[in-house]
């Protein structure tokens, strides 16, 4: 009992450290790349070093929620790598511990690391993306912030009116939903405009289903109904796109909120069910990558390649991401359902790794 604590405490403080260091490699590499990226548009725009400090701190956040699956893996290859190379894992076997004990702790911290990231994901980087594409925008960009995404919905004070959409398709370019009242400069209002869909043909936008009603003064309102109508609209779809709430900026539980809200009111809803389901699936992909550095180092103790378990053991823990990218476009194109989509890549790569666990000779 006393060795299996001390054993314990030693792959925890290794994998721990290797952990941290990765991590904090993998987030300066991508500082960098990132600024080199960004930096003349930070300097057409003169931004001050403080906008700059502040716009790359506040993407801290989600780059370490993205990488960390990514160290999870590294320090769990270079972990039990280590120990194979300096015959700890035959040392260990002959005191007739299990090699599958050994991943204990590792599997522990691995645990952690999910909650860590869906906790990040749920309740820190939305902010921070919001934060750092404000700054971005409004403090270094100099745009005006016309609108605000409100209850779930979009409201834009734009150069016509007051406008109201329940759903801005930044893909596709369409509006859903739209209610738009005209103001004079008495912001009296003189014509609403209701519409069930609208679409940017590239240089105008086109509505559908458009129902407007004329106020006048001292009489009854005027209602005319047209199947579809050129709208003239001084705003083009990179107005809406600043202030529509992406993806990556809603929590778990916002996003769910907003999809209940869409079906409540009759629209397709498919692509957030799929980045929602996309959020869950995504957090557990930490102890998969375990599981698979834990199997490949083992192995590499018994054919003596190390390096070459370690390079193989890489290749699958990064093609996660490709199938995972993969599964949620065969998603959010309807060809799979939501829930097979996103999970797609966490049932694969499972399979794949309870196949090594099995092949590891304990």
């Amino acid at each position: 009992m006393k060795m299996m604590k001390i054993l314990d405490r030693y792959l925890f403080t290794e994998f721990l450290r290797n952990l941290f260091l990765i991590t904090i490699s993998f987030v300066l590499l991508f500082l960098i790349i990132d600024f080199f990226e960004k930096i003349r548009m930070f300097l057409s725009n003169h931004a001050t070093v403080m906008q700059m400090g502040s716009f790359f701190l506040f993407r801290i956040p989600m780059m370490i929620a993205q990488i960390l699956p990514a160290s999870v893996l590294l320090s769990s290859l270079l972990t039990f790598g280590y120990l194979s190379k300096h015959s700890e894992i035959t040392a260990i076997k002959a005191n007739g511990i299990s090699l599958y004990r050994l991943s204990v702790p590792v599997m522990s911290i691995a645990i952690v690391v999910c909650l860590l990231i869906f906790y990040l994901s749920e309740w820190v980087t939305p902010y921070t993306n919001d934060r750092a594409e404000h700054i971005r925008l409004i403090e270094v960009q100099k745009r005006k912030s016309m609108g605000t995404f409100k209850q779930d919905q979009i409201w834009y004070r734009g150069q016509k009116g007051i406008y109201n959409f329940r759903l801005f398709d930044a893909q596709s370019n369409t509006l859903r939903g739209i209610t738009i009242h005209y103001l004079d400069r008495q912001m009296n209002l003189i014509k609403r405009l209701d519409a069930e869909k609208g679409e940017w043909n590239g240089n105008q936008w086109l509505f559908h289903n458009v129902l407007i009603t004329q106020f006048r003064e001292g009489g009854f309102p005027l209602l005319s109904k047209v199947p579809q109508e050129v709208i003239d609209l001084p705003e083009k779809p990179s107005d809406f796109k600043m202030i529509q709430k992406d993806i990556e900026s809603m929590g778990y539980f916002e996003l769910d909120r907003y999809i209940r809200k869409l079906q409540s009111e009759g629209y397709d809803a498919t692509r957030y069910i799929v980045d929602l389901q996309g959020k869950i699936a995504f957090s557990f992909v930490s102890i998969i990558l375990a599981v698979i550095g834990f199997s490949f180092s083992l192995r590499s103790e018994r054919s003596g390649g190390i390096a070459q378990g370690i390079g193989t053991g890489l290749i699958i823990g990064f093609s996660y991401w490709l199938v995972y990218a993969f599964g949620m476009s065969l998603g959010r194109s309807e060809t799979l359902s939501p829930l097979i989509a996103a999970w797609f890549a966490n049932i694969l790569f499972t399979a794949v790794s309870i196949f090594l666990v099995l092949r590891v000779r304990t």
